[in-house]
């Protein structure tokens, strides 16, 4: 027995090969759980309880399906048509990733080669890069269903995502990531500004349009059921991040620490900069704006996270804090499409705005040598640097304004082509009920069976005193909107 247990762990194991760097497989695997928990049970944590009480199990359900079912599309086609061998510049051929003979040799992506640069080849097996590009798509579809939390027929989000993921997630993945025609002419995303942020903010808020709004007193009055359940999830989502950014690289290697180190930091110089202006504007601090904060601060490092110095990581925090605050406080009460679309967790201001602002602050501060350490595409900088920077700047926005047409067209066609079949908002009687209509569950029984709902004894509004309450501010005084993340 223990000669046997030791040649199982020893370096001519079968199961250890010579391009085998156990350090490097064991981050990537830890990075990727890292990813995984984001969305289990972060996100499934945050959405159960940031949304009225009525609908914490159906948005917990919306997550914790899509993590499934996007696990199994992902292995039976969709692994292969983002990363696999091209069939057009932005889409790869589709085919199984489930066979052992592909899943122990070394990964490699196949279209990565550039010129010089030779092909993207991490030093661990195919099953390990599989897994970990698994927990990105996942999360994209997730942070997409903020949007539409609260109205969207279940069976209708069912159909939804597997068509999205295999129409839409991994023809943006293949082109800036797989090597497609963006990754080729050197645009820059270092862990998915465009590929998950910008994506799932622009495709939620086209879903959004498309599904249509919640009732008008949920849209009016839409509080969170669990603010310290939600900070939970919250900080799983925030201490997530380093897997997120971290195992970009595809290995455990100094680029790998850059990037966790800015994460951090830009997150919580954005949450810093929210919060402040909570307090100049609205007198007081708002712990649902210092999670908007944090969240706009992880979205915009994402696109450069280990690619820009330090300094410029709190640049990007100031802007991200800063900006989609405005977005979110300021133009969304003044923009008639804004509020005709009723995007439930502001997933557009959170994702698509901070995600398209990191990407073009990336053109501008993406840093030479740091570049040089895992760019494909030499001389690549920001335009703050001078030479061809001013290009990289430009490749940013038009990868942008594909990424966005892409993701409304795709998008819109799968809605509607699921519109001929089921209906994508669930009826108003369902909706007034919320959770025990769509599941016949409940998220808290706050009363036994059979007793009778009494408003004066359990509702928002009153305390325990049964004097009434009054609203939050943030939710629907002078902040002007309803809860957004």
């Amino acid at each position: 027995m223990a000669t046997t247990t030791s040649f199982a762990y020893s370096a001519v194991s079968p199961a250890v090969p010579e391009w085998l760097n156990k350090g490097d497989n064991a981050w990537q695997l830890t990075a990727a759980t890292l990813v995984g928990l984001q969305s289990m049970p972060g996100l499934i944590i945050l959405y159960a309880s940031i949304v009225k009480k009525k609908w914490a199990v159906n948005s917990a359900f919306m997550a914790l399906y899509a993590f499934a079912a996007v696990l199994i599309c992902w292995v039976l086609v969709g692994y292969r048509m983002a990363f696999g061998d091209q069939l057009l510049p932005f889409w790869g051929k589709g085919a199984p990733a489930l066979g052992q003979r592909f899943l122990i040799h070394r990964a490699k992506v196949p279209e990565s080669k550039h010129l010089s640069s030779p092909t993207v080849e991490p030093f661990y097996p195919m099953a390990t890069l599989v897994y970990f590009q698994f927990t990105f798509a996942a999360i994209t579809l997730i942070l997409l269903a903020g949007s539409v939390l609260g109205r969207m027929n279940i069976k209708a989000w069912m159909a939804f995502v597997p068509l999205w993921l295999i129409f839409s997630y991994t023809v943006g993945a293949f082109s800036l990531w797989g090597g497609g025609f963006l990754y080729h002419w050197g645009v820059i995303d270092y862990s998915g500004g465009y590929v998950i942020h910008l994506s799932s903010g622009i495709a939620g808020f086209t879903a959004a349009y498309w599904v249509g709004p919640r009732l008008k007193s949920d849209r009016e009055r839409f509080p969170p059921n669990n603010v310290l359940l939600m900070l939970a999830g919250a900080g799983l989502l925030w201490m997530g991040w380093s897997g997120f950014n971290g195992g970009a690289p595809y290995a455990a290697n100094i680029n790998a620490s850059i990037a966790v180190l800015n994460t951090n930091i830009c997150a919580a110089t954005s949450l810093l900069v929210w919060t402040s202006l909570d307090v100049m504007f609205f007198g007081k601090p708002s712990v649902i704006g210092a999670v908007q904060g944090m969240m706009t601060g992880l979205v915009c490092i994402t696109p450069g996270a280990g690619l820009v110095q330090s300094w410029a990581a709190i640049v990007m925090g100031i802007a991200s804090g800063s900006i989609p605050w405005v977005s979110m406080m300021v133009l969304h009460k003044k923009s008639s499409l804004l509020q005709k679309v009723d995007d439930t967790l502001g997933a557009f201001h959170t994702h698509a705005v901070a995600g398209l602002l990191g990407g073009l602050l990336t053109g501008l501060f993406a840093e030479p040598a740091l570049c040089r350490l895992i760019l494909p595409v030499g001389n690549s900088r920001g335009a703050f640097y001078g030479g061809n920077g001013g290009v990289q700047f430009l490749k940013q926005i038009v990868a942008a304004l594909f990424v966005i047409a892409w993701n409304i067209v795709s998008t819109t066609i799968i809605l509607l082509g699921i519109r001929c079949f089921i209906p994508l908002r669930m009826p108003d009687e369902e909706l007034m009920i919320g959770d025990d209509a769509v599941h016949g569950e409940e998220a808290y029984a706050l009363w036994g069976d059979g007793e009778k709902y009494d408003p004066t004894k359990h509702g928002w509004n009153t305390s325990v005193y049964g004097e009434e309450m009054a609203p939050s501010p943030y939710i629907n005084g002078a902040r002007g909107v309803t809860i957004n993340l």
